[in-house]
């Protein structure tokens, strides 16, 4: 259903009159300006939609990282497994909520696979991942609103941290668990035969089960402390180095 909806709307994007009489008059202009989606920067739907990214973007990461940070800090016997639990119903519940409306991206790296995929034109992706970078920053100071000062300093507001793990050992565990929600959930929301067979409701079900369960290996694997496991979006490493 994810892709039928993110289909529908890039063909009825095509469909839609040339930009100007200039793109009239010159066949392999209007051409490009098709191929990238130049007609939506005039469209309100695609800022409505982008501004809907922003929002929910930043009330994701605020949810996530505020229930990280509370398990992380509490004393319960098994944090860890709770993390990957909270990441799986946040997720699923906000992907459930924008699917049926933006397309329920919520993270660049989503929007630059629709791209590479042709679901999401150049100028609408652009906007997407603006829109999403603004969300993060915005989430954060969301967070360090409610932490308390010292709080915040002791978690770095769950920020992407290291900690005694090396880069090298951090970007194999990106690469590969990244990779594992590329091949088992975004491809299954990409395909249009698969996503109509499992429905809305699995396929956002199986997009954040692959998110958490790479949360939860990286964190599990690596056993190192001060290491907040894989990232899997930038725009959640990015808000809080900004801030």
């Amino acid at each position: 259903m994810a892709h039928d909806i993110v289909g529908a709307a890039l063909e009825a994007n095509r469909n839609l009159p040339r930009i100007n009489e200039t793109a009239e008059t010159n066949p392999r202009r209007n051409g490009f300006q098709a191929c990238i989606g130049a007609h939506e920067l005039f469209s309100s739907e695609m800022w409505r939609a982008a501004l809907l990214e922003s929002i929910a973007t930043a009330f994701l990461l605020f949810a996530i990282i505020t229930c990280a940070i509370a398990f992380s800090t509490s004393k319960v016997s098994e944090p860890l497994l709770l993390v990957p639990f909270a990441i799986f119903i946040n997720l699923f519940i906000f992907l459930m909520a924008m699917i049926p409306i933006t397309g329920g991206h919520l993270n660049p790296f989503v929007t630059f696979i629709a791209f590479l995929e042709g679901f999401t034109p150049l100028v609408r992706a652009c906007d997407y991942i603006f829109a999403q970078i603004f969300g993060s920053v915005l989430g954060f100071v969301l967070v360090k609103l409610v932490l308390s000062r010292d709080l915040a300093q002791l978690t770095l507001l769950g920020g992407c941290t290291l900690g005694a793990l090396s880069h090298e050992t951090a970007f194999a565990s990106e690469f590969c668990c990244t990779f594992l929600v590329l091949l088992v959930g975004i491809t299954v929301a990409f395909d249009a035969k698969r996503s109509k067979e499992f429905g809305l409701t699995m396929v956002c079900a199986i997009i954040s089960a692959a998110m958490a369960v790479g949360v939860f290996v990286s964190l599990t694997v690596t056993g190192k402390p001060g290491y907040s496991g894989v990232g899997l979006n930038p725009a959640r490493c990015l808000g809080p180095a900004v801030l």
